[in-house]
């Protein structure tokens, strides 16, 4: 299994490589990919190579209109192919859309949406000859609107639509795309929320099953994807968010007063 993950250094990213090395052991070649800046980068290739896989660090910025695809074609140099690519780097700047920046809705919609097609693009001969998988992560904001996050919603709403497209067209060479889209999860972005316990606890409160997901929870979901037990899922936003996304109507207020007539 070669696979490229990025946004690797930490959170979802993180996991996923953990959990792609897990699985596969010695059998597994990862490219973890990231940002020069990002610490942790190379603490993910030790701890994956202490799980018997092979691995391989990649400073690129997804924001560049010329990274994504160099990277790609660095892991298919020095693997001799890949198997699967996993798009996960995503950035985040909340703001109201009336106040915000043309510079921050642009790097927004660079990073969420379009290195997904990037990646894909570069990534699509490789993916051809071992037929393939891609996963992108999207998010429960890309199916359901929420004020003041700028341009974040719209960015991840545009990467499941493209994954949709993606698939229709990458289909017919083999190659499978889906995406996963996570409800709340603890990640380094999150987690300054999450030091607040009153925060913490009414968030998990929101949460059907009692709980915000931690990255781990996301990870088995692309796992699942890339693998052979999806092999004839194609196209589809597989939503991992513990049943948060559907439950608006069981927190309106007053609704444990409705009774039947």
């Amino acid at each position: 299994m070669r696979v490229l993950v990025t946004g690797a250094a930490s959170g979802i990213g993180r996991a996923t490589c953990l959990r792609i090395a897990r699985e596969h052991g010695s059998a597994a070649t990862i490219a973890a990919v990231d940002l020069a800046a990002a610490p942790g980068l190379d603490a993910v290739v030790e701890d994956v190579k202490k799980l018997g896989a092979e691995a391989l660090s990649l400073r690129a910025d997804m924001a560049s209109a010329v990274d994504p695809g160099r990277a790609v074609g660095e892991a298919v140099a020095r693997f001799g192919g890949l198997d699967g690519v996993v798009s996960n780097a995503g950035v985040n700047r909340p703001g109201a859309l009336v106040e915000y920046a043309v510079e921050d809705w642009d790097r927004m919609f660079a990073v969420n949406t379009r290195a997904t097609w990037l990646l894909a693009k570069a990534a699509h001969p490789a993916l051809t000859a071992s037929r393939g998988a891609i996963v992108a992560v999207g998010s429960m904001s890309g199916s359901h609107a929420h004020a003041n996050l700028g341009a974040y919603g719209p960015s991840k709403a545009a990467v499941i639509m493209l994954v949709r497209v993606l698939a229709q067209e990458f289909g017919r060479a083999g190659i499978r795309v889906n995406s996963v889209s996570p409800g709340m999860v603890r990640t380094g972005m999150t987690e300054k929320v999450y030091q607040d316990t009153a925060i913490a606890a009414a968030r998990d409160a929101l949460v059907p099953i009692g709980r915000v997901a931690m990255p781990d929870d996301i990870a088995d979901a692309i796992a699942f994807l890339l693998g052979h037990d999806a092999r004839y899922v194609n196209g589809h936003d597989l939503v991992v968010d513990g049943g948060v996304a559907g439950n608006h109507l069981g927190r309106l207020p007053g609704i444990s007063h409705i009774t039947r007539s």
